[in-house]
């Protein structure tokens, strides 16, 4: 029930600046809105004094996931032209499934499926994702306290000021800024042992769901990511239900198959919309797994640990992602051009 409980919390961050939404995830992968980057960055820089402070103390521990070279690169490259391409994260998309999205529904079901090939070829791809250059991060590569705190103090700083320059260029009222602070408090909260002793993560959940429906997939696979499964289904089903109920408070809530800002590169058609969301969500899983984690779990989580595999999933995620977006989304024509950037505008006018 704890689980639901801060899986709800989750969701209803998340929505309240908007993060989950398609407009917004693409609408970054097109430059247009930047809500995401900010967010992101601050959360990661503001997380990163605060939990490794946390660890100091003594009153949490390090999740650090180990830096499997490729399949943290490759496992980037792919999950980031999927988050271009279905509009939504891991976790984002079960949030916006709550408030009536049926592509979202379709990127789940390619997330199930990419995260069941996934498995079933484990067994042959484990020797081809390393090497396993262990669970590096500036803590183990700078063991003394003087060293490490400036380092932390400094890339924190960064983090946060890159934000700031961001909202610089890019005005949209605070909501973002707000969602930061709440995703590095509820992460600090879900690694204190009395909480969960488990990070935010979302992706896990799909092999998990996957393997218990259809019974394949590697046994060796299975007792790897059982536990964690288990945890963030049902963290995922708490942020579901945040989707759905604060859509229906709001009023918010509308049963929809295609967002608005896809309908501005790609028409109005449902079946374009579907076969591109389950793409994306098969490409978006199938690399999550090969990177041990995603945008929550691995960027966020990770980033705040300062691990090394994180950062460098961080840098191959978005590095895939702005490119795809620069060659997938292409307006029809300069009418559409300008009527995008209208409605895109009118979104971040309204999630200010």
């Amino acid at each position: 029930m704890g689980t639901i409980i801060w899986g709800f919390a989750f969701g209803a961050i998340l929505q309240y600046a908007r993060l989950n939404r398609f407009d917004t995830i693409a609408g970054m992968a097109v430059l247009q809105n930047l809500t995401i980057a900010k967010t992101i960055s601050f959360a990661m820089g503001l997380g990163a004094i605060l939990l490794q402070a946390e660890i100091y103390f003594g009153w949490a521990e390090y999740h650090v996931k180990p830096f499997i070279l490729v399949g943290v690169v490759a496992g980037g490259l792919l999950f980031g032209i999927g988050m271009a391409i279905l509009g939504y994260c891991p976790g984002t998309v079960v949030i916006s499934l709550g408030q009536g999205n049926l592509d979202a529904l379709v990127g789940i079901l390619g997330g199930v499926c990419g995260s069941l090939v996934f498995a079933i070829a484990y067994p042959a791809m484990t020797s081809m994702l390393g090497p396993d250059f262990g669970a590096l991060s500036v803590r183990s590569l700078l063991p003394g306290d003087a060293a490490f705190w400036v380092a932390t103090s400094v890339i924190a700083i960064l983090f946060m000021g890159v934000a700031l320059f961001l909202h610089r260029l890019q005005p949209q009222g605070w909501r973002w800024l707000h969602a930061a602070m709440g995703l590095a408090l509820l992460n600090l909260l879900l690694a204190l042992p009395a909480v969960a002793n488990h990070p935010m993560g979302a992706s896990t959940a799909f092999p998990y769901v996957a393997m218990f429906l259809t019974g394949m997939g590697a046994e060796s696979y299975w007792h790897k990511i059982a536990g964690p499964g288990a945890w963030e289904l049902w963290f995922l089903a708490g942020a579901f239900l945040a989707g759905l109920v604060f859509s229906i408070y709001n009023g918010t809530f509308r049963i929809s198959s295609v967002p608005e800002l896809w309908q501005r590169y790609y028409g109005d058609n449902p079946r374009k919309r579907f076969f591109w969301a389950f793409i994306g969500g098969f490409m978006l899983l199938f690399g999550a797994r090969m990177a041990g984690g995603c945008t929550s779990g691995h960027v966020i989580s990770g980033g705040m640990q300062l691990a090394v595999s994180s950062l460098s999933f961080a840098v191959a995620v978005f590095t895939a992602f702005l490119i795809t977006g620069r060659y997938f989304y292409r307006a029809r024509g300069a009418s559409s051009a300008s009527s995008m950037q209208q409605s895109v505008g009118g979104n971040q006018i309204e999630a200010s």
